[in-house]
């Protein structure tokens, strides 16, 4: 399973830098998480990072 970004996305970029398998992408108006490359940063860390680092709870499980 893959996460996802939700609209509550504030496009502040920090997430992206944090993904080990680079899945995450700016997109317009808002990041966007690639489902097929997205791994929940299995094998990386014990959780999806970029969930963890987001300051408004945007990335959330698909």
């Amino acid at each position: 399973m893959a996460l996802k970004i939700t609209e509550d996305c504030v496009a502040c970029g920090v997430c992206e830098p944090e993904c080990p398998v680079d899945a995450i992408t700016e997109g317009d108006p808002i990041y966007i998480i690639d489902p097929d490359k997205c791994i929940e940063c299995k094998g990386y860390y014990d959780t999806p990072k970029c969930a963890e680092v987001c300051p408004v709870d945007a990335c959330v499980p698909a």
